[in-house]
């Protein structure tokens, strides 16, 4: 990977100006941004066969140091591979343009989609949609988990933070302390020795979480940007996490959603192409309108642009730092301790009845068995909602 901060030149083809390679880079976020259904994963397989074997950007070694990088640090993975790309084809303007290409088609639809929901949200078509969509999230959740979960857990420690993540979670303990602590005792822990080397074992003092007291204040729009930059700047892992971060703050904490709020925003966001982070868009707007749905969105993701832009330039120092590595090991794991508790809670509101156990028990055959992409399975299941509605 190029060093210097700039755009790698050898494999970016000099003898294309920058305006050029700018339009190169808006053209195909855009349409990633309109194609890539199903998820992180989905979208960094698609942006691999785009950039490294149609258009050769960057080769296969740069592609998975940014890959690396970016599960080094808090935020969506595939923006900020789209972010990371950019850059390396046009600079800073690149940076810029392929984020903002990436996300912009899902933030659009997804305001779209949540004026229709708080116009219409409220009448039995939309409610037997949502019926049926739910159960599959909750499906497509759980495989997440146990997919990004067996790369997490990596021993025996990271399995004990991972547990004890998930039973602080029960017991309302602050998700973000959770986070941080996790991540710093298999940090230290995995560190010890060079600790020892040093005469510094005595920091390995477990790191106790104190409960965080549940509040409610009214709404505002200082506070929704407050939330979302927050999230935006400490969740780790799959886009999936963002549930527990939510569910915190904006269903336990502020009291401004309810549980099937949240899970017909998560619902909405994957219904459509591009960043599951979208589903901050939706709530936003469900909050604050349309003022709402911007600020919410803008508080996510800058984070992101921020964070890629600062360390472009030592890329490779953090990818081969032992104490980043153990820290996101604790961080990974604790992430999904805190994404298995709030799929408790939400499963719970989900499940109602025969029906909505039956069609997470299909989708779960036809996730895992004959790996359809989720987005039909999505679809299928608002079918057999709106059937049921219809006619039963």
């Amino acid at each position: 990977m190029n060093n210097t901060g700039g755009p790698n030149e050898q494999s970016a083809h000099p003898t294309n100006p920058v305006s050029k390679r700018l339009v190169e880079v808006t053209a195909l976020f855009l349409k990633l941004g309109l194609t890539a259904f199903g998820g992180p994963a989905a979208h960094i397989a698609i942006m691999h066969t785009e950039v490294v074997k149609r258009r050769r950007w960057v080769d296969d070694r740069e592609f998975l140091d940014l890959l690396g990088v970016t599960n080094l640090i808090p935020g969506p993975n595939s923006t900020e591979m789209a972010i990371h790309i950019g850059y390396l084809r046009a600079g800073y303007p690149g940076l810029i343009l392929g984020g903002i290409c990436f996300m912009l088609p899902a933030v659009l639809i997804t305001m779209a989609l949540a004026w229709v929901y708080v116009s219409y949200g409220a009448t039995p078509e939309a409610g037997w949609l949502l019926y049926g969509v739910k159960p599959v999230i909750i499906v497509v959740i759980l495989q997440a988990l146990w997919g990004l979960g067996k790369k997490a857990v990596k021993g025996p420690l990271t399995a004990a933070v991972g547990l004890i993540v998930i039973a602080g979670g029960f017991i309302d303990i602050n998700q973000l302390l959770l986070l941080v602590s996790g991540g710093l005792i298999v940090m230290l822990l995995e560190n010890r020795q060079r600790l020892k080397d040093r005469g510094l074992y005595a920091l390995l003092v477990p790191v106790l979480p104190v409960s965080g007291a549940a509040y409610t204040i009214p709404f505002s729009s200082a506070m929704l940007f407050l939330k979302f930059l927050k999230i935006g700047s400490v969740l780790y892992g799959s886009g999936y996490v963002l549930l527990a971060f939510l569910h915190a703050d904006f269903v336990t904490g502020l009291g401004w959603l309810t549980d099937r709020q949240l899970i017909d925003a998560v619902a909405v966001g994957q219904l459509t192409p591009g960043p599951v982070f979208t589903t901050a868009t939706f709530i936003g707007y469900i909050l604050g309108g349309a003022t709402g749905s911007v600020i919410a969105t803008v508080g996510i993701f800058l984070p992101s642009f921020i964070i890629v832009a600062i360390i472009s330039r030592f890329v490779p120092r953090l990818r081969n730092s032992p104490w980043a590595a153990g820290l996101l090991d604790g961080v990974n794991v604790a992430s999904l301790g805190l994404m298995a508790t709030v799929t408790w809670y939400i499963g719970k509101a989900t499940f109602v009845d025969p029906l909505t156990v039956i069609i997470a028990v299909i989708s779960a055959v036809l996730l895992l068995r004959f790996r359809i992409n989720t987005t039909w399975i999505i679809f299928g299941g608002a079918a057999a909602g709106f059937i049921k509605g219809m006619f039963f």
